[in-house]
């Protein structure tokens, strides 16, 4: 989920509605709700978001560091004009990436992609459960040994179950991280098909299914 903060609700709207349209789930804030909701948001909805997209208000700054208090995700603004002053003030109040309008939904998610890859090496840049390595940087999982190719969703999943590995994370958890914690306009069982569909490709490959799951207690691996 891409969470995207604007004092204007056309362009929050307009944004959810491009990103909408490349399968990716997001929640657009207003300025004056999103310090509230990254203070008092769940570890769990928080968890969910892959980037957030500021746009241009004057508290971009503080906004990062209390971002960043909570989550490690890629920060990215957008600059209504090029300013030289106002970007380096933004890297130094820890922004990753500072991008220019007009710019394509595409372009951004290359970037989100780009900011994770910088980690690739580190322990944080992949998650290894068993045969599993799971990827922090967009790539497709790598099982047995070899790449497997996954729709977004279904790689996300895992990503998410692997990150939580060891502990059970409900439907409602997969649902947020997949969805956004602020979809309703799809049905949360959907979740229900897609880790089906993940669960057979896994067992297809390694013989034996990865993924355990308990009535009421949810999802897991390495559990």
């Amino acid at each position: 989920m891409i969470v995207v903060v604007d004092s204007r609700e056309l362009v929050t709207n307009g944004y959810q509605s491009l990103f909408g349209t490349e399968g990716v789930s997001a929640a657009g804030f207003q300025v004056s709700e999103f310090r509230e909701w990254v203070e008092t948001a769940p570890d769990t909805d928080i968890s969910a978001v892959e980037a957030f997209l500021l746009g241009d208000f004057p508290e971009r700054g503080a906004f990062t560091r209390l971002v960043r208090s909570r989550s490690n995700a890629p920060l990215i603004a957008l600059a209504e004009t090029k300013a030289l002053n106002s970007t380096l003030d933004l890297f130094a109040a820890g922004i990753d990436d500072v991008v220019a309008k007009p710019v394509h939904v595409k372009e951004i998610l290359a970037r989100v992609g780009a900011i994770r890859r910088r980690d690739v090496g580190s322990d944080k840049a992949r998650t290894v459960v068993d045969e599993i390595c799971v990827f922090s940087d967009g790539r497709d999982p790598e099982v047995a040994g070899a790449t497997m190719i996954l729709p977004r969703r279904e790689r996300r999943i895992l990503e998410y179950l692997a990150a939580n590995r060891g502990r059970r994370v409900s439907k409602q958890q997969l649902f947020s991280a997949i969805y956004g914690i602020f979809d309703e306009n799809v049905e949360e069982n959907v979740i229900e098909s897609h880790i089906s569909k993940l669960r057979k490709k896994l067992k297809m490959r390694l013989g034996y299914d990865p993924v355990s799951s308990m009535r009421y207690l949810g999802y897991g691996i390495g559990v």
